[in-house]
């Protein structure tokens, strides 16, 4: 049921625009360009390889990746690193503007390519894998036996890619064994890159008449006059990609939760439920490109049920507090990475955390109230009205009250004429009834004199 619930979001998604690409008339004098700037995640690795494939069906003179990065998942990182390896037209990655990096996968992405080229004051490197669950301080021996093994696996891999490259393999292992970094001029002198370039421009007249490799075969590269054409994220991807943002992901699920929550505490306002729902097939839709930890899924889980229970338990706001310990826990857990760009914000947390609270409380006391007020209307509306007492009620006689006559029944003896007052409405539509004892007369003053 899930998966058709996601085929349908994406399917929505899809409509919302066809890929926005900036072509000139002739294909042929094409150099194809696509930006990265953030986090390398499924979503970025579908355009690339998606816009690689457009450019090698247009036979373009080259692709080039602009790149700038921290890194990402290691699963899209391999996914492009096929695509450029297995591409007809040479690939191109350059790392720019200056002040960019291209860090962990980015660093391996850059490898790959057929021409590597870094802005001034750009640098590469850092590309340690991160095996989510293992490995850190702390851990067993079976936990650093699984990270030496995914260590050994990203060196070996680095390291074919360098050589299938030509480019410095030793730098390659050094990258994910020690997560050394190197700026853009020592690259070159290492040869881990081909040139440095100070723009595009500059990059273009570098790589004229270069060769490259494509089936044992040496083949040139020719730019003069190459005119870039850069492509865009469709309404799709771009959507796809900022929720795969970890706080914007966190800030959907939390949503959701609100918007179902209220749904359930309030029935039939149908908006906020349906504002829930969707809120949280976005979030699991951007959860899905995350390292998730199960057990801040089950925490988070945990803290909905116990609001849901607030609402039909009188708890005295004990489960809400202990929902919003869970949901605070949970939330801390939920993404599982030492890398910064892969976690949620502490403060995106504690805002949010904050807000749900409020809202929740807000919505409980308002609930609250509503059970505690009287009741207007039916026999229950009826406790606590005043009528007076017809026959004898000893204990049961009839009394007059809102101009109907009702069977009663008193637990004393009340006379004919008294005042009564309805205790509670009884099955059979009877009433249990007391009698009204009179106020009191205030006492007479007591007049003082002053004696002589």
């Amino acid at each position: 049921m899930t998966r058709y619930l996601f085929s349908s979001v994406l399917l929505v998604l899809a409509l919302l625009g066809p890929r926005a690409v900036l072509c000139t008339d002739d294909p042929a004098v094409q150099l194809r360009a696509v930006r990265v700037a953030g986090v390398i995640n499924p979503v970025v690795a579908d355009f690339i390889t998606a816009e690689l494939d457009a450019a090698n069906t247009d036979n373009a003179r080259a692709f080039m990746i602009e790149l700038d990065t921290p890194g990402g998942l290691d699963s899209a990182m391999r996914t492009i690193i096929q695509k450029i390896l297995s591409s007809r037209l040479p690939v191109i990655v350059y790392v720019s503007p200056s002040g960019a990096r291209a860090a962990s996968a980015g660093a391996l992405i850059t490898l790959a390519a057929d021409f590597a080229a870094m802005a001034p004051g750009t640098n590469i490197g850092a590309a340690h894998p991160v095996a989510i669950g293992v490995g850190g301080s702390g851990g067993n021996a079976q936990d650093e036996t699984m990270m030496e093994k995914v260590v050994n696996d990203a060196v070996a891999y680095a390291r074919s890619i360098a050589d299938q490259r030509g480019r410095n393999r030793d730098w390659a292992e050094q990258i994910v064994r020690e997560s050394i970094s190197t700026a853009a001029r020592e690259a070159l002198e290492l040869k881990v890159i081909d040139l440095v370039a100070a723009d595009q421009a500059a990059l273009l007249a570098a790589l004229d008449g270069r060769t490259y490799l494509r089936n044992g075969q040496a083949r040139v590269l020719d730019t003069a006059g190459a005119t870039v054409s850069y492509s865009e994220m469709s309404w799709r991807q771009e959507i796809l990609n900022t929720i795969s943002s970890p706080n914007v992901a966190y800030m959907l699920l939390m949503l959701g939760i609100l918007g179902i929550f209220f749904e359930i505490s309030q029935p039939g306002v149908i908006l906020p439920g349906a504002i829930g729902a969707l809120a949280l097939l976005l979030a699991f839709l951007g959860l899905q490109t995350l390292p998730v930890n199960y057990v801040g899924v089950l925490l988070i889980l945990l803290a909905i049920i116990l609001f849901i229970l607030e609402v039909k338990v009188v708890s005295f706001g004990m489960l809400t507090v202990g929902g919003l310990v869970a949901l605070t826990f949970g939330s801390l857990v939920l993404i599982e990475s030492p890398q910064p760009y892969l976690q949620i914000s502490r403060a995106v947390i504690a805002t949010t955390v904050a807000v749900c609270g409020g809202f929740i409380s807000l919505i409980l006391y308002f609930v609250v109230r509503v059970q505690k007020t009287r009741f207007f209307s039916g026999l229950e509306g009826m406790i606590g009205e005043h009528g007076t007492a017809v026959t004898v009620l000893n204990p049961r006689g009839r009394v007059f009250l809102h101009g109907e006559y009702w069977d009663a029944r008193a637990e004393a003896t009340i006379d004919e004429g008294c005042e009564i007052e309805v205790v509670r409405a009884e099955p059979n539509l009877k009433l249990l009834v007391r009698a009204v004892e009179p106020e009191a007369a205030p006492a007479a003053e007591e007049e003082h004199h002053d004696s002589d």
